[in-house]
């Protein structure tokens, strides 16, 4: 267990970390959002033992984490953003480096190693330097020297940064698989990475909790939420799309994009299901070549609940 309690973190005149509480379990995986210099990473580094908070308590596991920083870092697998790593060094000897900082010996580095390696599929690039591997393997390298040791708690800084979508599927899928009995904490500011693989959402801004609850709660929130989006092929079929659904515009005027033949309608709380007199109209009018059922945005909910914290301070 995580236990953040009444977390301050000043620098000067700066406040970066305002009085801050989470309680946080195994089996969750947290997505850690804010804008820029809303105190993510600096919460983190405090964590980790890395910061020491100006006032305020964390406890992992029950261990204060300023009066006992060792052994909380022996519970965590860390990977800050950017992570730095020896680039002269090769995989293989980095991974080894790390797993012997970990304590590890003989045959358990190589069963670490061996581990991770398969994990991350790191094998076509073990023995290659680091600063010959592309942006993509760096951030694969970086996981895997925070998973080595399979720590308790999982921290993670922008952990899909720079990998393609076939990467960033399977660091999504890692994360899941090892969410079983481990706390997991992603920081990102890619939302779609909230939605595919957290159970919990917490936003910050200025330091402070705004937000925190599941994903799909934020969802709601989103005017898309219940939306649909009809897509044409043609312009020809776009303009016919126009006049047939002209009745079902809701409370609110719907989105065009004429260059993309795209019609957003809004769901009218007094109305049955959108998708509904939308499928039943289609079907008569056949001129859609796709109809998207919008399940809220998780981008434009962000942004109105930062901003509205930006109106108040």
């Amino acid at each position: 267990m995580i236990e953040i309690s009444h977390l301050v973190k000043s620098f000067g005149s700066l406040v970066a970390v305002d009085n801050l509480s989470l309680r946080i379990v195994p089996g969750e995986i947290l997505g850690f959002l804010g804008p820029n210099g809303a105190g993510k990473s600096t919460t983190m580094k405090i964590l980790t033992g890395y910061l020491k908070p100006t006032s305020g308590t964390v406890k992992v596991n029950g261990i204060n984490v300023e009066q006992d920083p060792v052994s909380v870092k022996q519970l965590i697998g860390y990977l800050p953003e950017g992570a730095p790593a020896y680039e002269e060094m090769t995989t293989r000897r980095f991974l080894t480096f790390i797993a012997e900082l970990r304590g590890y010996t003989g045959l358990e580095i190589v069963k670490r190693l061996d581990h991770v390696v398969d994990v991350m599929s790191l094998s076509s690039v073990i023995d290659r330097r680091i600063e010959t591997l592309s942006k993509g393997f760096k951030r694969r390298v970086g996981i895997a020297q925070a998973i080595i040791h399979d720590p308790k708690i999982l921290i993670l800084d922008e952990p899909t940064d720079g990998l393609d979508p076939n990467q960033k599927h399977q660091v999504r899928e890692l994360i899941r698989g090892l969410s079983k009995d481990k706390i997991i904490i992603v920081s990102t500011h890619i939302l779609e990475e909230v939605t595919a693989v957290c159970s919990r959402a917490v936003i910050i801004s200025d330091g402070k909790v705004l937000e925190d609850c599941e994903p799909s709660t934020l969802e709601t929130r989103s005017k898309y939420h219940g939306a649909v989006t009809l897509i044409c092929s043609c312009e020809t079929d776009f303009s016919r799309m126009r006049v047939a659904t002209k009745a079902l515009v809701a409370d609110m005027p719907p989105i065009v994009d004429e260059d993309a033949f795209r019609l957003t309608l809004f769901q009218s709380e007094s109305s049955r299901p959108l998708l509904l007199h939308v499928t039943k109209l289609l079907e008569e009018v056949g001129v859609v070549a796709e109809v998207v059922s919008e399940k809220g945005r998780l981008d434009e909910v962000f942004r109105s609940i930062t901003k509205s914290a930006e109106v108040l301070a």
